[in-house]
């Protein structure tokens, strides 16, 4: 083929979609197909439905560096409450399903579900913590525990897994106004997952972030489950990351990036099988790329910068933050994240400071540069700098 037809084919904004890229250049598109399969594809130890590896395309999107440094920006906590909050409103509004806000904060803060909505969203706050606690390592048994906290547990009727079963025993749909996909038979499911444990564990030399999304994707390929497999694609997504010493997994806009970008999200998966009908590949480009381009190299936009983070630091060291301020520092970011708050507000979650102390430190770590304010008429809200 032509170089120059292939390079310029390779860098269409289309060229991950094969029906568009077959219109607009009609002949040559096969003969692009068949570059790609001899030149390009990276196989997987992964196989789609049909027994055929699973491919992509590396190296054609690049990773923010910032991306990656936010992810391994060291935390002395387990998640933060507002990365909590955030992420288990996303995830679960991805697919459908609200919760109140004001629930999952009294339930973040340890109080005890009021009704089913509420013992919900604990079970996610359980999943949170038990992907956060790194002695909690990605196998079958420990995948059986973290679905059944979070999904498991409060299904009913057809949707339940049976008595001693990891996974499901029927067949299950992706359904919106038409059958979207059709998950692996369940005789399959089993060794299939077994597969990829054993990717998971591989010591391989991929980039960690691009082998977090194709077990994110494999997973809801697979559908394990018959429901909440999104849920647990994007929680596996995270602990994998935690597993590899991104110890801001839990601490970044993830979910919250997902569904802000719902649409382009499932539209990757649905591009997938439709380029199987011309290549015969499962090739999973569209989804890296979602994941580069919508929230990997957009996850500094709802985070603390690492320059803040750094200020503080520099500040600690040089004996200019009480313990006091410390405190209330990492309430602020735990709490609020990156979000206004009040000096009263900040008086009445905390618990632990007079309003004199609260006055002092917004004054205080505003001067150093940690936190920025706006007035709004005769009232003064504070936020992170980002």
């Amino acid at each position: 083929m032509d170089i120059r037809v292939f390079t310029e084919m390779l860098k269409d904004r289309h060229f991950t979609d094969y029906q568009k890229m077959k219109y607009k250049y009609g002949e040559d598109f096969h003969a692009f197909l068949q570059t790609l399969e001899e030149l390009y594809y990276t196989p997987l130890p992964l196989t789609d439905f049909d027994g055929n590896n699973i491919v992509f395309i590396d190296n054609h999107a690049t990773l923010s560096q910032s991306a990656v440094k936010l992810l391994l920006q060291s935390q002395d906590q387990h998640y933060g409450m507002k990365a909590a909050e955030d992420e288990i409103v996303a995830t679960s509004a991805i697919e459908n399903i609200d919760f109140n806000r004001d629930s999952v904060r009294r339930i973040l803060k340890g109080m005890a579900p009021n009704d089913e909505q509420e013992s919900r969203i604990s079970g996610i706050k359980h999943g949170l913590e038990f992907i956060a606690d790194p002695a909690n390592k990605i196998m079958e048994e420990n995948l059986y525990k973290l679905y059944m906290m979070t999904v498991g547990d409060f299904l009913t009727g057809d949707d339940q897994l049976s008595d001693g079963n990891y996974y499901r025993h029927d067949t299950v749909y992706v359904v919106s106004d038409r059958i979207e996909h059709v998950g692996l038979d369940c005789k399959k499911v089993p060794d299939f997952m077994k597969s990829l444990i054993s990717f998971v564990h591989a010591q391989d030399g991929m980039n960690d972030l691009l082998k977090a999304s194709i077990i994110h994707f494999y997973i809801a390929f697979v559908h394990p489950y018959f429901d909440g497999n999104g849920r647990m694609a994007r929680l596996v997504h995270l602990w994998f990351l935690i597993q590899k010493g991104y110890q801001s997994a839990l601490f970044i806009p993830f979910s919250s990036q997902i569904e802000k970008s719902r649409k382009a999200y499932y539209d990757a998966y649905t591009t997938i099988e439709k380029n199987k009908k011309y290549s015969g590949k499962t090739d999973i480009t569209p989804f890296l790329l979602y994941f580069i381009d919508n929230v990997y190299n957009k996850m500094n936009e709802g985070s603390v910068a690492i320059e803040t983070l750094t200020v503080y630091d520099h500040a600690v060291k040089n004996g200019k933050i009480t313990e006091k301020e410390t405190k209330l520092w990492k309430f602020v970011l735990s709490f609020y994240g990156t979000e206004e708050f009040s000096t009263k507000q900040l008086e009445k979650d905390f618990g632990d400071a007079a309003y004199a102390t609260i006055r002092g430190f917004v004054l205080k770590f505003e001067d150093l540069g940690l936190l920025s304010s706006v007035k709004y008429g005769p009232r003064v809200k504070y936020k992170i700098i980002k």
